[in-house]
């Protein structure tokens, strides 16, 4: 994969996986729908793409895994691509993955990657669309060898609407709507130094010297008032 900003017209691969799990759309009727300011216009991709019923047959679990190209657009998932469309389709959803490029499984590194994971839209109203509008930030990773991987993390606002045109009700869909950030975020691994790490060991143990010598110094004033004060009574 191209470094995330090397190449405008190289791809992202997001993978998407939502759980329609109490909405009555069989997944004959669900569909995967992309659109780009390149001109780009799929109605009903399925490449890489799979519909799992659930409920017996009266939800599906949609998964995807599919190119987009670095300029804004959407892909949203809808019954656009349906023959006959069915009436009042409910959107409600939970999204349990949403992500861009590589997976980075990496220790201490708490990025956005999946920032959508676990939304949950059950009881939101049925008949509304969700919009989801998307930052996506380029991520680089580097390890200790000085090899690079490539991600992208996201920011996230949403919001869902019942939309009408002159016709009627507009068909409720779930819209992700992206863009791409022009700040790249940089990981970088290092080995710790040597001096790094004498230091360190020295600072610790001179702290333990210093409170043990506050201590010391402590007893010793209490001892010496004590006999003070025993001395005093002896007189």
């Amino acid at each position: 994969m191209k470094a995330p900003r090397e190449n405008r017209l190289a791809p992202i691969l997001p993978r998407l996986w939502v759980c329609d799990c109490c909405l009555p759309l069989a997944p004959a009727v669900v569909g995967l729908d992309i659109q780009d300011e390149m001109g780009r216009h799929e109605v009903g991709h399925i490449d890489n793409s799979m519909k799992i019923p659930l409920n017996n047959g009266a939800g599906c679990r949609f998964e995807g895994q599919f190119s987009i190209n670095k300029v804004p657009g959407n892909f949203h998932v809808s019954t656009h691509s349906a023959t006959a469309q069915p009436q009042n389709p409910d959107m409600t959803h939970v999204i349990h993955k949403l992500s861009f490029g590589d997976t980075l499984q990496v220790q201490n590194i708490h990025g956005a990657f999946n920032a959508l994971g676990g939304a949950d839209r059950l009881t939101s109203n049925p008949l509304a669309s969700h919009d989801y509008i998307l930052k996506i930030v380029p991520t680089v990773y580097e390890d200790k060898s000085g090899k690079q991987r490539y991600s992208y993390q996201y920011t996230v606002a949403n919001k869902e609407y019942v939309a009408y045109s002159h016709t009627g009700r507009i068909i409720p869909a779930i819209w992700f709507r992206y863009d791409l950030s022009p700040i790249t975020v940089k990981y970088t691994e290092r080995r710790q130094p040597l001096y790094r790490f004498i230091t360190t060991i020295c600072a610790i143990i001179g702290g333990t010297f210093t409170v043990a010598g506050i201590l010391d110094s402590c007893i010793f004033t209490a001892s010496e008032a004590w006999k003070k004060i025993q001395l005093g009574k002896m007189h």
